[in-house]
């Protein structure tokens, strides 16, 4: 995102550029137009989001990607009006599944019906239980802030050392995690883990009645009120700056400012910007389905993993959790795959439809139907131990310039919505 202030605007104070309206860029742009700034945000897309879209038809949303909102997160509810998203939750816990088997393990002090069948799932051992509440107390005295400096360990690691077996990782962790980290082999740093599941802990994880897309639109909604342009299908192709001003380059428009604000993705940031940016990609699959409501499946509004071989790697019951994505007379799940997949769509659906077969056979799978599929080949950037120590700075280009995105903190919603605050903050110090 360039966030852009025009050299006279009637607007009062600086004037900065942004490129990109994602999430850390219509953070920052809301935020320097409430403080009394000029902001005009390019985008080349024609729609705001980034990484966070929904896709709207025939009455459905389909979400890009797999994603969910944690609304424990410290940003999160300094950020958006959560009421308003209207979050419909997942029950705390998941649905562990393997061939024409299924248990169910979660959190039985914020779900309480859940109580009896925990405490007798013999997927997971009695210590492991015990382990998982003594975890969650044990991050509840934690500081946020603090979380992000614990990278020197992987997950696996970490949880090995916290007296958690192999069992226990390998049927829960790797699939759970693997869908938040795109990583099963739980290679990815602790502090992912601990930040995560603190939120877990301490808020809801659901989608919002206008799907994940409604939380950039918010943001949009709030810069513009506050006096922000956003300009789509425009995308900043040059910037020039040096310590009393900038210059874009937009088509054929060059557009002065104060300062910018570079608010794309990590690789075209390091291609504005001259500053080394997070190699690399993590990448997955989803497919969307529906299912007539009639053939109700007993998920316990509870995301399905699957413990077998990740393929898929996890289910969600998406309208038991959020009724507003689907039509009354349908249900709509969303399967995900980790890592880029050489398969068709229609060969991935029928692995989906097995495996739904295998997890639940007293039910028949003949309408559940493929309706849309999303391969984001860019949905993270690797996190491996240490990875924050190679993080840019967001001062770190030359001139009135600042970064604004998750890759200057972390993958997520949260490290999101931080850098766009961070950016605008630094983004007033223009001289």
């Amino acid at each position: 995102m360039v966030v852009v202030f025009r050299r006279g605007s009637r607007i009062r104070g600086r004037h900065i550029t942004g490129a990109g309206a994602g999430l850390s860029g219509l953070t920052a742009a809301a935020r320097l137009a409430e403080a009394g700034h000029g902001v005009t945000v390019f985008e080349e897309r024609e729609t705001v989001g980034g990484r966070v879209r929904s896709t709207r038809a025939d009455g459905y949303t389909f979400d890009r990607g797999y994603q969910v909102l944690f609304t424990g997160y410290p940003a999160v509810q300094r950020e958006l009006d959560v009421d308003a998203l209207d979050v419909g939750s997942f029950v705390p816990g998941a649905t562990l599944s393997r061939d024409n088997h299924r248990s169910t393990l979660a959190d039985p002090l914020r779900a309480p019906s859940t109580l009896v069948d925990s405490a007798l799932n013999r997927d997971v051992r009695f210590r492991d239980k015990l382990n998982t509440l003594r975890l969650q107390r044990a991050l509840a005295r934690d500081d946020y802030a603090d979380l992000l400096d614990r990278d020197d360990q992987t997950i696996a690691e970490y949880l090995r050392e916290f007296g958690f077996s192999d069992a226990y990782i390998e049927r829960f962790v790797a699939p759970f995690y693997g869908g938040i980290t795109l990583d099963r082999s739980l290679q990815t740093a602790t502090n992912v883990f601990q930040y995560t599941y603190k939120a877990l802990s301490d808020g809801k994880v659901g989608l919002p009645a206008d799907g994940m897309g409604a939380i950039p639109e918010q943001l949009a909604a709030r810069a513009r009120e506050a006096g922000a342009r956003i300009e789509l299908g425009r995308g900043v192709e040059a910037v020039q700056a040096d310590d009393s001003g900038a210059t874009v380059t937009v088509g054929s428009e060059t557009v002065d400012s104060d300062g910018v604000v570079v608010a794309t993705d990590p690789h075209a940031a390091g291609d504005l910007t001259g500053v080394s940016t997070p190699d690399g990609a993590k990448s997955c699959v989803t497919q969307h389905f529906t299912f007539p409501a009639h053939r109700k499946l007993r998920t316990g509004r509870r995301i399905i993993l699957n413990m077998a071989d990740g393929q898929p790697n996890t289910v969600s019951p998406t309208t038991d959790a959020q009724p507003a994505y689907t039509p009354d007379d349908t249900q709509l799940f969303v399967a995900n795959f980790i890592g880029e997949r050489d398969e068709s769509d229609e060969e991935l659906a029928t692995q989906v439809r097995e495996a739904m077969a295998s997890w639940y056979p007293e039910t028949r799978f003949d309408e559940f139907e493929l309706r849309h599929t999303d391969r984001v080949k860019f949905a993270q950037f690797p996190q491996p131990p240490g990875y924050r120590a190679g993080l840019p700075a967001p001062d770190s280009p030359d001139g009135n310039v600042v970064l604004a995105g998750d890759y200057t903190r972390w993958c997520s919603i949260q490290g999101s919505l931080e850098s766009g605050r961070v950016a605008a903050d630094l983004a007033v110090g223009f001289a």
